[in-house]
Order: structure tokens, then sequence, then C-alpha cells
């Protein structure tokens, strides 16, 4: 461990790494009351950022041990590095030179089981460690970014009055609260960009059936956005769509968006999501439609040659465009209530599964403001857990389930019209199939259990026995009988 502290000027808090989202949460730290040391493997990045912020109470280091040193006791750390074996390696530069109490802070992405091994690992040593989601881009590090920090709870104290001072502020509070233990806090950010998934591909789909079956031009839809965002559909991603439907290209005049290929990225915590919801047995379809989505938009060339080679339809949308439109809003919205329904479940299940006791009303409120998801709505979705803290789904929520099946005719009407038109509307459909399912009785289950017995002897049980073991039948044998 470190040896005694040198007579040298001490910073409230550091921060490793400084690409931009670093820098930006770095000047937030600052602005906010508290000096801070900074650090980055290449020294000419410290340089650069400490000639760009003159009179900041940033202190400039050039070693790990500097940057420790320069720390005031229990020493608090913020790596922003890109996920995965850059953190272990960063950690590992500092560690000789941290002692017992320290805290390590993982701002960045990283998967909630490697957050879990991380944080038992420190904790035998003596320093604590916390995975703190951070979301908002650039801007929301800057200004105010929506925290999702999880691991011990007397370290989380200590860092809380610097975490709440930098958080964006709704009118219920900032942005940011205790998740849970151990990686509590990067499982709910792993989830909250799963539903930011779902979010864009649900207002891709409803873009995408106003551009090609109503013929809109962006213009138009900007409007239309706009529109939206003044009800029930007020967000972060909405308000942006509609600026990003209003800018022109420099060079053609044209409409920006329409010049950008339509193949989309993804950093892996989407798929995340996808794959810990299989691990504990919650659906998420709409999130899933939404990763589906981005993998075939990869496929561009592939799904060029297929559109010269296969037809659609050919029948030409002749409704009422108003009517069309108020349609489109409304599967817009009741899919979105799908996809956070999703959401939520699986963070109730890790919560119930690693005992994380995760207050989804809390997570609700500090997703209001600086984070990507931020909505109106999510004060409804607070509430609704105010209400009843154990709701198994936003569905039966009294509030949601009375708008959800006022919208059914829309939302029917929306879905069914894209595809007759040929308009894929994956996400928005897997959202009213899920509705449906989860509303339905009797699925048609009994069939695949009774193919399963008879291929397999799986067993079944019986609707006219229940409580009674499960039971297989020799199909073939009644068949001959």
């Amino acid at each position: 461990m470190a040896t005694p502290e040198q007579n040298v000027k001490t910073a409230k808090i550091g921060m490793i790494g400084l690409a931009v989202m670093g820098e930006n949460l770095a000047m937030n730290i600052e602005r906010n009351g508290f000096p801070i040391a900074v650090f980055n493997r290449d020294p000419a990045k410290v340089d650069n950022f400490v000639a760009r912020t003159p009179g900041k109470q940033v202190i400039p280091t050039k070693s790990p041990e500097e940057f420790v040193r320069s720390l005031e006791r229990p020493r608090k750390v913020i790596l922003l590095v890109k996920a995965g074996d850059p953190v272990d390696w960063t950690i590992a530069q500092i560690k000789p030179f941290m002692d017992r109490g320290d805290i390590i802070i993982d701002g960045g992405n990283s998967f909630f089981v490697d957050t879990e091994r991380r944080e038992k690992s420190l904790k035998s040593e003596g320093l604590n460690f916390i995975g703190s989601g951070v979301s908002g881009g650039e801007k929301g590090a800057l200004w105010g970014p929506s925290l999702m920090p999880g691991g011990d709870r007397d370290a989380y104290e200590q860092i809380r009055p610097i975490w709440e001072a930098i958080a964006a502020k709704v009118d219920d509070g900032p942005c940011v609260t205790y998740i849970g233990p151990g990686g509590a806090g990067h499982f709910v950010k792993m989830v909250h960009n799963g539903i930011e998934y779902g979010d864009m591909q649900l207002i891709a789909e409803a873009y995408d059936i106003m551009r090609n079956v109503l013929g809109l031009g962006a213009a138009e839809l900007a409007d239309i956005f706009d529109e939206w965002n003044r009800g029930d559909l007020e967000s972060f991603l909405i308000e942006i769509t509609a600026k990003i439907l209003r800018v022109n290209d420099p060079e053609t005049g044209k409409p920006l968006v329409d010049l950008i290929l339509d193949k989309a990225g993804q950093k892996g915590t989407g798929r995340w999501t996808s794959e810990v919801a299989l691990d504990l047995g919650i659906i998420v379809p709409t999130i899933d439609a939404a990763i589906d989505t981005r993998t075939l938009s990869g496929r561009k060339d592939e799904r060029v040659e297929a559109s010269k080679q296969i037809s659609g339809p050919s029948q030409k949308y002749t409704g009422d465009k108003k009517a069309m439109i108020a349609a489109i809003h409304d599967a817009l919205y009741a899919s979105k209530i799908c996809s956070y329904a999703q959401g939520m479940n699986l963070i109730r299940a890790g919560s119930e599964k690693w005992n994380w006791n995760i207050n989804l009303g809390e997570v609700s409120r500090i997703w209001k403001g600086g984070c990507i998801i931020r909505a109106q709505f999510l004060d409804k979705i607070k509430q609704a857990y105010q209400r009843r803290s154990d709701l198994p789904n936003l569905l039966l929520d009294p509030n949601f389930k009375a708008w959800v099946e006022e919208a059914q005719p829309n939302w029917r009407l929306a879905v069914t019209t894209a595809m007759q038109q040929g308009v894929p509307v994956l996400a928005m459909a897997c959202s009213l199939n899920y509705f449906d399912m989860y509303r339905t009785a009797n699925l048609p289950l009994n069939l695949t259990q009774a193919q399963r017995d008879f291929f397999g002897s799986h067993t079944y049980e019986r609707t006219d026995k229940p409580g009674q073991p499960p039971v297989h039948t020799e199909w073939e044998e009644l068949l001959e009988q």
C-alpha cells in the first residue's frame, strides 16, 4: 500500500481518462466546487485539457503515483476508460499507491458481472469499488447526467455530495440514487441502454411509416415530432428527432438525414440486455427487435440485392393522413409503454436474483432528467411504483392499463397498415404481440407441450387436475385404441 502522502496540492476527487466524456464530467465536477486531479495514459491529453481550462481547480498529473498522491484521503478516483480489459489495466496501475478505504469509481459502460468481480476483489484488499452508470452523452456529462451508482453503501455516502451536485436536477431532486450493492448500478445502466435501443427503434419505425406510407418529407415530419414533443411523447429523443429532421446538408441543400447510410452501430450494452434477460427468463421482445434491426441494417449490400429480387406489396395507402398520423402517435406511445414494462421487469428480476433491493420508483425518477431516455412519462412510471411497489407489470397499473386499452384500435391500425404496405415495424409489432400475449389467459402452448411430450416424454400438467404431478402420455398407443 501507499507510503505517507507527500506535501502537494490536493484534489477532492480524480479523473482518469480524458476523452470527451471524461473531460466534460471533470469540468462538471470542478464547476460545482470540487477541485479535481486529472490523468491520462497520453500526457499530451492532460496538457491539452489544462491549457483549455485556465484558472480552474484542475491539478494535472503525469504518472499514476503522482495522480494518487494528489488526492485527499480517502481518495476518490473516477475511471472513464473503455470497458473491459482497460478497466482492469488502469486499476492495476493505481492500486499500488492507494490505501485502505480509498474508493475507485468505474463510470464507463462495464458489464455488471465484471463490476461484481472487481468489487469483491478490491474489497478483499481493503479498497472500495463503485460501478456507476453515467447517462446523458457529452452534454449530460458536462451539465448534469443521470447517475446510477452501485457498490458499498458507505462508500457511496462518501461520494454522494459530489454525485448529487453534478447530477441533472428535476422537480423531485437530483437524478441520482444509490441503486444497490455489487454490480447493481451497472446492471441498471445496461437495462437503461436496452430501453434506449427500443425507444430509438420505435421512433425510427414511426418515422418510416410516415415517410413511406404517407409520403411525408423531412420538414413535415419535423413539425409532427415537434407537436408530439408537446404532449404525452415529450422526451429528449423525440425532441432531437425533430431537430435532426430540420437540418439541411450544406453541400446539397437536401435534408441531411436523407443522406445518411442506413447502417446503425451498437456498442454491446443492448446485446447484454437481451442475453441477460434470456438467462433470467424475462422476455424483452421490443429490445430484442431493436438489436435485430441494427444487426440486419449492417448487411446493407445484401439488403440492396434482395430489394432487386424480391417484390413487396404494390398498393398505395389511400386513407386519411391525419387519422393515420394520430394512429402512429398512439402506436408509438403504447409500444413505448410495453418496452419500459419489459425493462423494468428485467431490473426487478436482476434485483431478486442478486438480492440488490432495487427501488423501481427511484430508478424511473432518476431517469426523468439528464439521461438519453428522459421523458415526461417517466414521472407516471414513478407514480405507478409509488402506488404499488410490487407492481408485476406496468400494464397492470390502472392508469397505463386504461391508456393502452383506449389506444388499441389506433395501435393495431398503425401496425397492420405498415405490414400491408410492406414497411417493417418489428419493434412495434413485438410490443403489440407482447401486450396480446400478456393479456391472454390461454396461449396455444398446450399444443407445444403436447408435442414435447410426444417426441421427448417431457410430461405435462392437466387443466382438469390442478396441483397434481405432471403426467406422460403414450400418444401413439392411444391413437391405436
